[in-house]
Formats: structure tokens, sequence, C-alpha cells
């Protein structure tokens, strides 16, 4: 791989180029930032202002060294619409608030303890079939909203809407060139959103009617909602970080290579996966989802070899400000869902499909019966959604987060249990494939 840099870390752009290389991250990281609110039923605005937060608190406490950009992750898309649902988006940020503190936990035990043992605990045995079960979980959410009308029947205008933008999707991942080959999933909500205003599926009224500066509806503790720990908001939610926090350090790996740096030394992994936990932090004290670094953006700095965190400094203020444009926020709400439903057809079955790239790349042998049982019961209790109702204090442990559970626990207990290399999250993505958190 060519990593000879245009950019080096260090290096400050000219103001024009600085303003371009800017917004193509913030481009990248755009629909995939946007949809998680979208489904999960928290303000996409919140979300943009909480990503450029979590990314400038990430560079601080990597202390400069690490180029990267975080977004909304798709991983707690299951449990924050729960959580949301039932227990209102006060519980949803309590436990985001969680996932950020275990995070701060882990990188203190790594900065003690040294980082093979989180390797070891991860195996891709485990976190494939997790990562499986994430994608999975929601393909019916992504049916539904691909083929139904806002009354919830089928309708075959509306599934014509999903196609369409499906399609371009697809068209723009496999097709297109250089920088347009990062953002099919924003290409492809543009293409979608067009068809879908000749096809009069969009209310554009709101948007023309949007002022430009709005002040998004932050939720804050204490102030928004009543502040409240409960061990179902811990099960739900916690669990669920063994999937990202592997997923952090294979992005850190995968960076390392592309930048032609050792990260995992230096500024050293506890301090990226701690400014990881903290972006998580900040958004569930504004009212962001979970937080998590892009796949997507990495891709951006193989491309261009731009390897600037004043780039990615850039590219988090104009997502702050983004935030407060309220023609912007307009824009996002008219998006009509079966747009959304479209993109998240093949986003999800990407994430579920990359599950099983790290299953193929890291060999894993289903001859062995250890892997064989160990797969087969992450799949079947995630994807199947089972609960386990502990008896005390009512606490419930379901789906993806009961899933992880099992895997660590199988990965621990079974005999055979091989040790794994400290690359072994290195193929779990790939720059010429579309990125997902």
């Amino acid at each position: 791989m060519n990593n000879q840099p245009i950019l080096d870390i260090d290096d400050k752009p000219k103001p024009l180029q600085w303003l371009t290389l800017s917004i193509q991250h913030l481009f990248a990281m755009f629909g995939a930032t946007i949809l998680v609110p979208y489904l999960v039923g928290l303000d996409p605005a919140i979300a943009l202002i909480s990503s450029g937060l979590g990314t400038l608190a990430f560079l601080i406490i990597t202390k400069f060294q690490v180029p990267a950009y975080l977004g909304s992750s798709f991983a707690y898309i299951i449990p924050i619409k729960f959580l949301n649902e039932s227990l209102g988006p006060g519980a949803a940020m309590a436990g985001t608030f969680l996932v950020g503190l275990v995070y701060g936990i882990i990188a203190l035990i790594i900065r003690k303890a040294g980082y093979r043992w989180i390797m070891n605990l991860l195996p891709p045995i485990v976190v494939g079939p997790v990562i499986i079960v994430i994608g999975l979980s929601v393909a019916g959410t992504a049916v539904g909203m691909a083929t139904n009308n806002p009354a919830g029947n089928y309708s075959v205008l509306h599934f014509s809407v999903a196609l369409v933008t499906l399609a371009a999707t697809i068209t723009f991942s496999i097709f297109a060139k250089k920088i347009l080959s990062i953002i099919p999933i924003l290409a492809g909500i543009v293409v979608g959103y067009v068809y879908a205003l000749l096809v009069g599926v969009v209310d554009f009224a709101p948007v023309l009617k949007a002022d430009w500066f709005e002040m998004p509806q932050f939720i804050i503790p204490f102030v928004s909602f009543e502040v409240k720990f409960t061990w179902d908001i811990f099960w739900l939610m916690v669990p669920v970080a063994i999937v990202t926090i592997s997923e952090h350090i294979g992005h850190q790996l995968i960076l390392s290579k592309v930048v032609g740096r050792d990260y995992i030394k230096e500024p050293g992994l506890h301090r990226s996966i701690l400014g990881d936990g903290t972006a998580s932090i900040i958004s569930a004290l504004v009212g962001g989802p979970p937080k998590t670094t892009y796949g997507e953006n990495i891709g951006v700095l193989a491309i261009t070899r731009v390897y600037s965190v004043y780039v990615l400094a850039g590219a988090a203020v104009f997502a702050i400000i983004f935030g407060f444009i309220g023609k912007i926020t307009a824009l996002i709400h008219s998006i009509p869902t079966p747009v959304m439903g479209g993109v998240s057809i093949l986003l999800f079955g990407i994430i579920a499909s990359s599950g099983l790239r790290m299953l193929v790349d890291s060999k894993i042998d289903f001859d062995d019966k250890r892997n064989l049982v160990i797969a087969s019961v992450i799949l079947i209790i995630g994807i199947g959604g089972a609960v386990l109702k502990l008896p005390f204090k009512d606490i419930q442990i379901q789906g993806m987060a009961l899933a992880a559970i099992f895997g660590v626990l199988l990965n621990v207990i079974l005999p055979g249990r091989p040790k794994v290399s400290e690359n072994m999250f290195e193929t779990e993505e790939s720059n010429d494939d579309i990125k997902t958190a």
C-alpha cells in the first residue's frame, strides 16, 4: 500500500484545501450518522453535533496523533430503540453513558495490563457471529421501512422509492470512482430523495418554512429527564460494547496500516478507547446515540493520503455547525421512510456480511466442533431474540446482548481455545468495501 502522505498528521492545509477536504470527510460520515437516530427516534441534528464534539474530544485525548472521525454506532440500534420506545429517551441516554464508562474502565485496564488479554477474550469466532446478529436483527425493520406507507400498509409506490434508492446505492458502491465510492450511502439517499420528490412522496413545505438557524431539542440530564440507572438498561446496552470495542481495535489496526504508524502502541490503544468512550459520554449528555470510529473516513484517508488531524477537526466543526442549521435539519426530517429503508437493506446486509468475512478471513474451521457450537449458539440466541429473565430485580437480558455474553462465556469455558494473534482484527474491513459503523 502506498501510504506516503500528501499531508501528514501535523501538516496544516491551506484554507481552501482545508475547507474542501473537511467537507469531504463530512459527506463520508453523513449518511450513516443520520440514519441511526432516524431509526431509533432521536434527533439527527443532535447526532451530528454530538459526533463533532465527540471527534474533537477523541483528537484531544489521543494527543492529536490519530486521524479518526466518530459517528453514530449501528451496534446499539435495537437496545436504543427499545429503551427509547419503552422507557423514554432518558433511559437510552443513561445506557449510552454507561457504555462510555465501560470504555473508560477497559481503557484503564489496558493501560495497566496491556492489550493482548482483550484480543484473546474477543476472538473472531465470537465477534464475527455477533456482528452477523447485529445486521440480521434489524432486517425486518429495513424491509418494513422499504415496503410500507406511513399508515403501515404495503405500498408499491413506496417500495419503488426504496428500490430506486437501493439501486443507486449499489451502483455508486460498485462503479463509482475515488471519493464517490466512499459516500455511496449519502449518494444513494440523494438519488432516492429526488425520485421521491418526483413521485410526490416528499413533503418539502417544512424545509421552506424552516429558519436558517434553529436550536435543536437537546436531551439534557436532570433538565430534560430524571437520571435513573437500572439493571435493565445495563444489560441491554453494556454487553454490546463487547462488539464495538473489538470493532474499535480493528479500526485502529487498519488505520495504523493506512497511515504507517502503530496506533496500538502510540499514543496507545488505551487512549483511543478512552477517546471513543468519552465521545459516547458527551453524546449521552446532549441526546445523541453512542459513538464509534468510522471506517468510511478511514477509507477517505486511504484514497486521498491526507492524514492531517486538522482536516478531521474541520469536519467535526462543520458537523456541529450543520446541526444548528434549521434548513438542513428540516431536510433530513423530510427524507421519506422508504428512502432510508432502501439504504438500510444494503447497509444492514453489509454489516452481517462483514461478520461472515471476518470468519472467512480468520480461517475459522467449522469442522472444529468448538467453533461450530460457539457460532451456532450466538446466531440462534441473537437472531431469535432470546430473553433471559433473572429471578431478582426483574432484570432481563435480551437478544444481541445475551448472544454476546454467551459467546464470550463459551469461548472461555470450552476447551481447546487457540491463542489469538494481535492482528486478528486486521481483515475485518477493507478499504474497498462500503464501510459501516
